[in-house]
């Protein structure tokens, strides 16, 4: 019995190691693993880290006049990973190389040019990098390598690094998904292609930040919670819960408040994005202003609230009711609105469609319960 229990054991240790050492990380400090499929020599280039969630390592350096190599290895996202070039540190006017592996088990590896923010402004095999032959991508150990060379006296100073949403790879049009994360990283080459053979950063960098959850994504967050979750709970309170006086008129107005000021917050962050190259966010923005107002118009209403026996207090009911829940109406499509010209992953759509639905089915409920309740 302990014999077996032993091997047991053994067994389990043996096989996760295993499956640990079959997952073989990379870094600056080990040799390339990979160096035999790819068709260029590999063996003095200078590497950097960046990207941390996704475990980027870049080699870099120039073996001929006006020839540099480069080696992308990166944790399979199932998805792409992506490097771009830029005199600035943008994105958007920049030019990329970018590569995954397809559902069929190829590996496709292309150049594009970033002239926005959609996919469809970062149409494939176009960009300004002059590529020498044709980048190759593999996938080795659960990480993949992307490898290209450039014809170019020194590249732009600044890279960009980016993956794609996981499991998300790109369908046949090779259009990519807005990225999951990214970061910008300014590289000094001077002393590139001295590096010791273990692969030792040669030349410096300056990360500028990495990004999983950028502006965008925390202005998308802010209005959704306040103005497209909040808002329309604190309707149900209102609606369905004044049997609880006062307890629903506190519970309502905290609630609203609370909604208020997330989306304001979402609004006022909204207008500093660098939104260049989104079609429609001119209507998005028109749309939130208007959504805005209305909300303003609201918390001006609850200052100046009549008394219940006020013979206004019937029109001052009108203008809180339909203009507070109009505006709950346009933020709610602002919301899927806003999701689509950002492209953003189908998760969000439906995570808040979800939402919609339970909310749909507790008022459905509750409006049927008050219906019996009232003819009783």
């Amino acid at each position: 019995m302990k014999l077996s229990i032993l091997f047991f054991l053994f067994s389990t240790f043996f096989f996760f190691s295993s499956s640990v050492n079959s997952q073989v990380a990379d870094s600056c400090a080990s040799k390339l693993a990979v160096a035999h499929l790819i068709p260029f020599n590999t063996s003095s280039l200078g590497c950097l880290t960046a990207l941390k969630s996704a475990n980027f390592v870049f080699r870099y350096g120039k073996i001929g006049s006006s020839l540099w190599s480069f080696v992308l290895s990166a944790a399979d996202p199932k998805s792409y990973v992506a490097v771009g070039f830029s005199s600035d540190g943008e994105m958007v006017g920049s030019s990329a190389v970018a590569g995954w592996i397809a559902v069929s088990g190829a590996g496709m590896a292309k150049q594009y040019f970033l002239g926005g923010k959609k996919s469809s402004k970062c149409p494939p095999d176009q960009g300004e990098l002059k590529l020498h032959g044709t980048p190759v991508i593999t996938l080795q150990s659960s990480r993949l390598y992307l490898a290209f060379q450039l014809d170019v006296d020194q590249p732009p100073p600044h890279l960009i690094f980016s993956v794609g949403p996981a499991d998300a790879v790109p369908s046949s049009n090779s259009l990519l998904a807005m990225h999951a994360a990214e970061t910008s990283v300014s590289v000094n080459y001077a002393a590139a292609g001295v590096a010791s053979s273990g692969g030792a950063a040669a030349g410096e960098v300056e990360e500028e930040g990495e990004e999983t959850f950028g502006k965008e994504r925390q202005h998308a967050l802010l209005v959704m919670l306040g103005w497209g979750v909040l808002m329309p709970v604190g309707i149900l309170v209102a609606r369905y819960f004044k049997d609880w006086d006062p307890l629903w008129f506190y519970a309502h107005l905290s609630i609203q408040g609370t909604g208020f000021a997330l989306g304001l917050a979402g609004i006022i962050l909204g207008f500093g994005l660098d939104d260049e190259g989104i079609d429609g966010v001119g209507t998005h923005e028109a749309i939130g202003i208007a959504i805005l107002v209305a909300g303003c118009l609201q918390v001006t209403a609850m200052l100046a609230r009549p008394d219940k026996a006020s013979k206004v207090r019937k029109y001052w009911n009108w203008n809180h009711h339909y203009i507070g829940r109009a505006a709950i109406v346009l933020a709610v499509a602002n919301i899927f609105y806003g999701l689509k010209i950002a492209e953003e992953a189908n998760s969000w759509n439906i995570a808040y469609g979800v939402f919609l639905g339970v909310w749909g089915v507790i008022a459905l409920i509750l409006e049927i319960r008050r219906c019996i309740r009232d003819d009783d």
